[in-house]
């Protein structure tokens, strides 16, 4: 028995067939967004790649962007299916296209659901990246004169800058690495002496921030140094003093800023998804009304339409049949090709002599 059979007279075909070329021109413009989303999204994690220590994220504006294009030749492709269909003469040449049109475009329209879910696994894995990368950005942060990392100190002061954030986790993270590199640092002095010395591993700490650190929203001059040294400074207690500097760690402030995107993207993805499968089951309930008016002399008789020719169990059990028999088939010819052939001279010596 047909799935979800329905009954198409002359006029509700070609009334079908015209709605369904708009909505197919439609998704040509979601595709089209969806295909600039991902770049979007693409762009914006490749400038903090500086400061990630995996690139797994990058599999969802990939695929946006994978399916984006995919849509736009779906659509494009559905709404010349719609023309033709207007005229009987021109369909037919579309009968053996469409089932695998149908199977690889459902396949491709299921990659955004995906997407949209991966856009939330992988959270984790994004903020652990972060973690990692920011890490290790702090610690590069005084190698301005070394080949591969000279950049870094830009990186994260215009990170901090322009996301509002301090550090890894917050603003102490910068008291546990030199971050001031020797070349800025006067050795005769007693005090970075002192401070070397103090040091098992020999590095100049102190309870002090880079400049971008600083709140600008703070009502007095931007205290760096001495940050936990309330005698250092007239009028100070680092304890209230919660507008020096900016309290929110730069993971959390960019895991906030993606989440928020792909929260987002999310909604949109889903809408095009439904948006795509709805021109999907159109253009079947089209394409199997119209296949009933070929060979007919009456071109305007009712058809029907249906999704799966049979049930959905009936149409599962017929496709692992057919996967099975060309499974099969390709065995045998492999066992074919690798079974040694016949020696021609045994085959042509004579057998022996009969009375």
């Amino acid at each position: 028995m047909a799935l979800l059979k329905l009954k198409f007279p002359f006029q509700k075909r070609v009334r079908l067939a015209q709605g369904l070329w708009l909505l197919s021109w439609v998704a040509v413009f979601s595709g089209a967004i969806t295909f600039a989303v991902g770049v979007f999204l693409k762009t914006e994690l490749h400038r903090r790649s500086e400061v990630m220590h995996n690139m797994d994220i990058h599999i969802v504006p990939n695929l946006l962007m994978a399916v984006g294009l995919a849509s736009v030749g779906i659509n494009i492709c559905a709404g010349k299916v719609c023309q033709d269909s207007l005229d009987p003469s021109r369909f037919p040449r579309w009968k053996t296209f469409l089932p695998p049109f149908f199977c690889m475009s459902v396949f491709l329209a299921s990659l955004l659901l995906v997407a949209m879910i991966l856009s939330y696994a992988l959270q984790p894995s994004l903020e652990e990246s972060l973690k990692i990368g920011l890490k290790n950005g702090i610690r590069f942060y005084k190698d301005t004169d070394t080949p591969g990392r000279c950049f870094q100190k830009e990186t994260i002061d215009r990170l901090q800058t322009e996301f509002q954030c301090c550090g890894n986790t917050n603003f102490r993270d910068w008291f546990e690495v030199q971050w001031i590199s020797n070349r800025y640092l006067d050795f005769t002095s007693k005090e970075v002496k002192d401070r070397v010395r103090s040091n098992v591993d020999g590095r100049y700490l102190l309870d002090g921030v880079p400049f971008s650190c600083c709140n600008p929203a703070s009502p007095r001059p931007c205290i760096q140094y001495s940050l936990l040294d309330n005698a250092a400074h007239y009028n100070y207690e680092y304890q209230s003093e919660e507008l020096n500097l900016h309290n929110r760690g730069c993971r959390q402030a960019l895991v906030n800023y993606y989440m928020g995107l792909m929260n987002t993207i999310g909604p949109g993805v889903l809408s095009v998804f439904l948006l795509q499968m709805t021109v999907l089951v159109s253009l079947r309930y089209l394409q199997t009304s119209m296949e009933g008016v070929m060979g007919q002399e009456n071109l305007e008789i009712e058809t029907e339409g249906y999704i799966l020719e049979k049930g959905v169990k009936e149409t599962l059990l017929e496709t692992k049949e057919k996967v099975m028999k060309i499974f099969e088939f390709a065995q045998v010819g492999d066992a074919s090709a690798t079974t040694p052939g016949a020696d021609p001279e045994a085959a042509a010596a004579p057998g022996p002599a009969t009375k």
